[in-house]
Parts: structure tokens; sequence; C-alpha cells
């Protein structure tokens, strides 16, 4: 199959936050800016999913979604299929995306005022829904060892107050676009045990592991000896970038565990749109299998470009990618201070980045740009990088 992943497709005007916000956010102008900050992709979506709604607007009734049995299914056989993973239907909660399922986990495992783990730098989502609900952020910073991260287990369980009740883990790890060993998934499990903490494992980013790198491990596979304090979380939106459809999956093997998701479920009054169960059961298909490999042989093309445009910069380097489209890089070798980095980037290069320390702890210094985009615009930011850092070179 072919899918084209050069076209470039206008998205200012259409209510895209990534496009339509990043001038009042970063002052970066919209009709010459790059927008390199909001992590959705700037492909369509494979052709099922534009098929399933097209089904839909054909037969011109929106009403309750029934029968959820197909999207189970393939939710099912993707997870078998792509990862070695056997779900059990019954496992299976959908939320309005994984930030939605992150909050309801919170709001379920934990009390106001517990305290819940971050590996940090990580997702700036988790801190914010922790600390709206009135939870603390318990931050342990990742060391950075041959120019990735790693986990530093000895120096986090001096940091363990015995406040902590629940660990949020990302994996594959954004922003940072590590892919974890099984080793390291085991040592997570029994960091879990020893502070007798929930994990709940973000792995939303799991599909999108580049040709060559490390495979990525679901927790339930790498550690399955701690099932009984462990939620997963998948969804489509990433993988296929249909973010807008606001869905996710928070999977729970553990009846008991289980129980307590299922109860602010219903006392929350969740349930599904009907919109993004179509889009996600064609998604998961053979044709969206394809899709995702195509796509990921475009990226790796588009991340060692981005790469190598990043290394012949002095003082800048880009952290590896073994998984996401989100290139994590480093600016403190420039000897700058933070005003003059992101004044250089969204002023002179006319790109918008998100902030390194609105990931937490470690995040100093660095911008994470999205390069899932048409390669031609990673080259502009090659490009206008070059020439905002030009006097360094």
């Amino acid at each position: 199959m072919d899918f084209d992943f050069d076209e470039v497709i206008e998205r200012r005007g259409t209510h895209s936050q990534k496009w339509d916000k990043m001038e009042r956010l970063y002052g970066v102008p919209a009709e010459d800016g790059l927008a390199m900050w909001v992590a959705d992709m700037d492909f369509r979506p494979p052709p099922g999913v534009t098929r399933a709604l097209a089904r839909m607007v054909d037969h011109g009734i929106y009403g309750y979604f029934g029968d959820d049995s197909d999207y189970l299914d393939a939710i099912r056989w993707w997870m078998r299929e792509r990862h070695g993973w056997d779900v059990a239907p019954e496992w299976i909660f959908t939320t309005h995306g994984l930030v939605n399922g992150t909050g309801l986990c919170v709001d379920a495992y934990t009390q106001p005022g517990d305290a819940v783990v971050l590996f940090t730098p990580v997702y700036h989502a988790f801190a914010r829904v922790i600390r709206a609900a009135g939870r603390r952020v318990a931050e342990c910073e990742m060391p950075v060892e041959d120019g990735r991260y790693v986990l530093d287990f000895d120096a986090w369980d001096a940091q363990m107050t015995g406040d902590e009740r629940m660990l949020v883990f990302c994996s594959p790890h954004n922003p940072g676009g590590r892919v974890w060993s099984a080793e390291e998934l085991r040592g997570v499990a029994e960091f879990a045990r020893r502070h007798d903490l929930i994990v709940v494992s973000d792995e939303i980013h799991h599909d999108l592991v580049y040709p060559g790198a490390p495979r990525h491990l679901p927790m339930t596979v790498a550690a399955p000896d701690i099932l009984d304090r462990l939620v997963m979380m998948t969804a489509t939106t990433k993988t296929f970038n249909i973010a807008g459809a606001h869905l996710g999956n928070v999977i729970v093997p553990d009846e008991a565990l289980r129980a307590r998701f299922a109860a602010r479920m219903a006392a929350l009054g969740i349930s599904p749109n009907a919109f993004g169960l179509h889009m996600a059961t064609a998604a998961y298909s053979p044709e969206g299998a394809a899709w995702v490999d195509a796509l990921m042989a475009y990226l790796d093309g588009n991340r060692r470009i981005f790469d190598a445009g990043i290394a012949e910069i002095p003082g800048l380097f880009s952290m590896p990618l073994e998984a996401t489209y989100l290139s994590w890089v480093d600016f403190s070798g420039t000897g700058m201070p933070g005003e003059e980095i992101t004044a250089r980037v969204e002023k002179d290069a006319r790109i918008a980045a998100n902030h390194g320390p609105t990931f937490g702890k470690g995040g100093e210094g660095w911008l994470r740009f999205n390069i899932a985009t048409p390669r031609a615009r990673v080259e502009e930011a090659v490009s206008r990088l070059r020439s905002a850092f030009a006097d360094l070179q």
C-alpha cells in the first residue's frame, strides 16, 4: 500500500490547537511559523478511518453507540498481533483520551493529599492533572547516561516518604524517546512493590517504535507478577493521528482494581463518543498495521535529517529516538540562559516547540520538537535553527 506522507496539508484556520494557537502562546507568527509543539501529526490517518466516518455521514444519524463487541475485538486483535499481549474484553474501559484516563486513575486509586510519583522529565499533563486533583507530585529526576535517560532506583528509594500511593510511568518515554528494556520494566515493578504503589503504565506511544530499535514490551508482559497493582493505558489516537476523537483504553487485569475504576466511571457518567469508536475499530486492522509500518519508515527519515541538523550546531544535542515522533533537544551546551534559547527558536527561527521545564525536574535547557510533519518542513526547521544559532558555528 502507498501512503503519501509528503503531502503538505494546510491546517491553519481549521481549529487546530497546534497551528492556530502557536502565535498566542509562543509569539510565533501564524503566516510562516512552524508548529512543532502539540503531539499530533500533520498526516491523514489510514484511509479506512476516513471510510468509516464517511459511512456514518452517509447514514446521517448520529445516535448513541451500542454493541461495542467489534471495537473490543479490534483492540484485542491489535494487542495480540502487534504486542504479544492477550487482553480479555472485560478488562477494557473506554475513556475520553488518556489524560482523562490518568485523571480517573488518580481519582480512583488515591486520596487528596497523597503523593503520585513521576520519573521526570515526563509528559507535562501528568503533573497538571495530579495537582489539579489536590494530590502532590513526587518528582524523581532521571539521570542521563551515554546520552539517554536511565532509571536510578537506589536514589529514588531514598526519596520515598511513605505518602506515595501511585506511580504514573511513561513507556515508551515521552519526551526522551526511550524504549525501556525488560530488566528496566522489572525494576519499575520491584520499585512499586517495595513502596506499595499502584502503577499506571501509559503506553500510548507503544506502536511508534523505529526500525532497528528495541522492541516495546507491555508492562503486563515484562512484569506479570504486578498485575494486582497494574493499570495499563493505550490508545489509537497517537498511533493513527486521530487525537480529536478523544478516545483511550484503560485496561485493568486485576478484578479489585477494575471494580474501583468502574465505580469512578459510573459515578462520573462517562460513556464513549460514537465517532471515535468507529475510527478506532477501522484503525486497528491490517490496513492500519501497514500504515503504521510505512509511517515509522518515513519518520525514521525525518529523525535522521533532524538529528543531523541539530548535531551541526555547536552546543546542541538531540537525544537518540527509539520511539515517538518527539525529538528532545538539549540546548544547555550553548551556555545561553533559557530566555535567550527560546527567543532564538521562537523569534528568529519562528518555530513553536515545547519548553523543557514544563516536563518537570531535569527539563531545564531542553526543548521538544514534533517531527511528524512532511519532510520539507523538517528540512525547513533545520535550516531555520542553523540560521538562528549561526554565530555558534
